[in-house]
């Protein structure tokens, strides 16, 4: 399930937004401010930020300034009641990637986010990845953990990938099923703990410590023991 941070300072508009965005099937956090705005995406990683220019504190470009100055790739959606070219310019050159002015239709916000998001995770998907002493480089599909390699079996591979994406986030067993076999799975529910078994045998291989952990009741989390 993807993250969506929105970022606005008029609490009906923002709960009108998270309420929009949840009937979307999306996960949302907010910020009613630019520091607030921060600490969130440094707590929650979102996949794309929904982001006020005019807030207290930061203001939506100085937000997307320190995000760009620690290199942070999130894409930003600017929401602005300014629609000179001017200030669009100065928006999308602060390291905005779109840009929605006030007022709009909810259905074109939705369908501006979904777009940012089909984006991030066509480049989220090529990214080398890493966490603690493991590395997945999706192009050339080599997985190590500290200097040794394993290999993986395809779905092995999608699985591991998409912890590897959410790392320390709690994943939901449905969720994963959903992402990995896809949304018609209908095989035997019992497929995740098998698997999950045999990326722990090769990722852990050599008393590394173990990095998928179980979530009782929940499903699986990737994170340090």
């Amino acid at each position: 399930m993807a993250t969506v941070l929105i970022v606005d300072d008029d609490e009906r508009l923002l709960k009108m937004l998270q309420r929009t965005l949840v009937y979307e099937g999306l996960r949302v956090v907010t910020a009613a401010d630019g520091r607030s705005a921060l600490d969130q995406v440094h707590a929650h990683r979102p996949d794309v930020i929904v982001l006020d220019w005019m807030m207290p504190e930061l203001n939506g470009i100085e937000v997307v300034q320190h995000l760009r100055a620690e290199n942070d790739k999130t894409l930003v959606l600017m929401l602005t009641a300014r629609d000179a070219i001017e200030s669009r310019v100065e928006g999308l050159e602060s390291g905005a990637d779109d840009y929605l002015v006030k007022p709009f239709a909810p259905a074109e916000l939705v369908a501006r986010v979904h777009a940012l998001l089909r984006r991030s995770e066509a480049a989220d998907k090529r990214e080398p990845l890493s966490f603690e002493d493991m590395t997945l480089d999706p192009v050339t599909r080599e997985a190590r953990r500290g200097d040794e390699r394993f290999d993986l079996t395809p779905t092995e591979f999608e699985l591991l990938h998409f912890f590897m994406r959410h790392p320390r986030q709690v994943l939901e067993r449905e969720q994963i099923l959903t992402q990995v076999w896809g949304y018609d799975f209908a095989g035997d529910d019992n497929v995740l703990e098998v698997y999950v078994g045999y990326v722990r045998r090769k990722t852990e291989v050599g008393g590394k410590p173990r990095l998928i952990q179980t979530v009782r009741g929940v499903g699986y989390v990737l994170r340090e023991d």
